[in-house]
């Protein structure tokens, strides 16, 4: 069950802002995984815009959900004065993430890094600029910028 309308819908006043969130999740078995999870927590959930990836949201948050070398991209929208919630909830799907929120202008406000409880000493996860680059997440894709962040769309 990774596809799914039952939660609630992002709210209108976050459609038109440029992405602000983007993280890593470290060791998520796929996509539909962690989608899964998020539906679990009452989010909705639909096909992103790969094959693979997933877009979850809830009224205050949507992101992409997309896979890559054994790690889970995150990139989306999230009411700042939220973004420790979704870092919450990240924390209880129990996997090693990292969360970067971004002001309008492109610069870094807050990062939050978290290791599993049963991993203290595991590494940490690879730097999100280097897994964006697959995924067409840099400066380009299609025409336009994914990415507003001068850190990651360099």
């Amino acid at each position: 069950m990774d596809i799914s309308d039952e939660g609630q819908p992002l709210d209108p006043i976050w459609h038109e802002i440029n992405s602000n969130v983007f993280g890593g999740l470290a060791g998520a078995p796929s996509a539909s995984w962690v989608a899964e999870r998020f539906i679990g927590a009452g989010w909705r959930s639909q096909s992103g815009s790969s094959w693979e990836s997933y877009e979850v949201e809830t009224s205050w948050c949507r992101i992409e959900v997309d896979p890559t070398d054994g790690d889970t991209l995150l990139n989306g929208v999230v009411d700042p004065q939220r973004f420790e919630d979704l870092a919450a909830l990240l924390t209880r799907f129990g996997l090693r993430f990292s969360l970067e929120l971004y002001d309008d202008d492109g610069e870094l406000l807050r990062e939050i890094e978290a290791e599993t409880p049963s991993a203290p000493h595991a590494a940490a996860p690879r730097s999100l600029s280097r897994l964006l680059a697959p995924l067409g997440l840099g400066p380009t894709r299609a025409g336009r910028s994914r990415c507003r962040s001068r850190r990651w769309c360099r």
